[in-house]
Formats: C-alpha cells, structure tokens, sequence
C-alpha cells in the first residue's frame, strides 16, 4: 500500500454533517478533510428524491475536484436517496460511505418503551429507511418522529434556548406516556441540540447517532482500498466550503466543529 495525502470529502445539505466530521477527526486525526455543506438549498429533507440526486451529484462533483481519496455522504436524506447511485459510478475509483439511523444500538439497549427515531420527512418515507425498521420491529417498537423545520433552526446557528426547546417539547412530550426506551437522531444536524434534547427528556434516555458506526465504516473501506491510513506527525488539515458563500455559516461550522458533544 503507498501512502495517500489526499483528503477524504464529507458533504452534507448543510451544516448537520459537521457532526460526522467531528468524530472522523477523533478517529483519524492525521488525515485531511475537505467539506461542504450546501446551506443555500438546505433542507434536503422536503424536497423530492430526483431533487436530492441531482443536488447531491451536483455537491459531489465539486469534492471531485479537491482530488479526493474517498467520500462520506454525512446526510441521511442524501444517503437515502442517492447513495446507491452514487456506488454505480463511484465505488470503482474510491470508497463511498453513507449514514443511516443507528437504530441497531438502539435496540441493543433492550429497554422499555419505544424508540423513537427523529429524522426528516424525507428520510423516514424512503424504502431504504423501512427496510432498516422492517429489520429490527419485530422485537421493538419504533416510533418515526419526522421533524419538519428543525434543520432550519439548526441551520441558523439556534441550538439551545427557549425556542429549541419549545419544538421538541411539543415533539416529544406526547410520547412520553407511552414510556421512551432511546432516541435515534436520524439526521446529522440533531446531534448539535443533544444537549436540548436532554433537557426535554428523562436523564436516562439514550440518544444515539450514527457518527461513530459512519466513521468505523470509512476507516474499514480505506482499508479494504489499500489507501494507507496517515500516521504522520502533523495533524491533518480540514477546509469546510458551503453553497451559501457566507463567513457566518463558515464560521458556524469551523464552531460547531469544535464543540463538544
């Protein structure tokens, strides 16, 4: 295997896949990355399928050419709709990771009450996300929570506060009679307001992201591609661009990428 500089591209249809990219840092500190977030066009998640394919090819042309090694969908609507077009014309030359709810450890934690997935509408009415429920109701029940307009407070940089916490009171509250055994955050703008999400909630609640089974999925794949993973003494470096072209949703990201979970 020879070493490989490139950077490894993340997209999102905003800011949410800043998330993933967190964690990706964590896990392999030395690489370079390259982002981009299409703010502009966001959500993603009340559009149509064709919409979302043309848009996400669109996104991943530009990552193309920053000559990169490898390429993260960070977008559960993204990924729903498009992932396996994108494996077609893609997979030959470099490895194509998608995200979906991590709704496996969520059952793993064999608790009480429902489990409540919070996604866009988008993805909770496209058939590879039924398939992923179809897999695991069986022994749970799983509640799809679709959540339009949260992406957008999320988007303008509110992720605490009264507002925040108004919407998801009214989302999660209802269910609260019928027991909560975890929450999946199905989309990757939700875990920025994990700490709101908290507040509503009982404190034992899991919330559970799929960041980290997204990450171990890429660094698999660079494996299996023969693309050495960087050691090298320096931390790699990370360029964030976004279709709105505006410092302030630069900024939001570089801030959101800093913080802690």
């Amino acid at each position: 295997m020879e070493s490989e500089d490139r950077p490894i591209g993340f997209f999102d249809s905003g800011i949410g896949g800043i998330s993933v990219l967190r964690e990706a840092v964590k896990v392999l500190p030395n690489e370079d990355f390259v982002y981009f977030g299409d703010s502009k066009r966001a959500p993603y998640g009340v559009r149509n399928v064709e919409q979302v394919k043309e848009l996400t090819f669109n996104a991943v042309e530009f990552l193309l050419k920053k000559n990169i090694k490898a390429l993260v969908i960070a977008c559960n609507t993204a990924t729903s709709a498009a992932i396996i077009d994108l494996r077609k014309r893609y997979s030959k030359y470099m490895p194509v990771i998608g995200i979906e709810p991590a709704l496996k450890p969520a059952v793993e934690f064999n608790r009480k009450g429902k489990i409540v997935i919070m996604a866009t509408p988008m993805t909770l009415s496209e058939k590879k996300f039924n398939n992923l429920m179809r897999k695991y109701d069986k022994n749970s029940i799983i509640k799809p929570l679709p959540c339009p307009g949260l992406v957008e407070l999320i988007e303008q940089g509110i992720i605490e506060g009264k507002k925040i916490e108004d919407y998801l009171k009214m989302k999660l509250d209802p269910l609260k009679d019928y027991g909560i055994a975890a929450v999946v955050l199905g989309c990757t703008h939700y875990p920025f307001i994990r700490k709101s999400i908290s507040k509503v909630l009982d404190d034992d609640v899991p919330i559970i992201d799929g960041s980290k089974g997204t990450v171990e999925q890429l660094k698999r794949q660079l494996i299996k591609y023969n693309i050495v993973i960087n050691n090298r003494d320096r931390v790699g470096n990370i360029k964030i661009f976004n279709s709105m072209n505006s410092q302030d949703i630069i900024g939001l990201s570089y801030k959101l990428l800093r913080a802690e979970n």
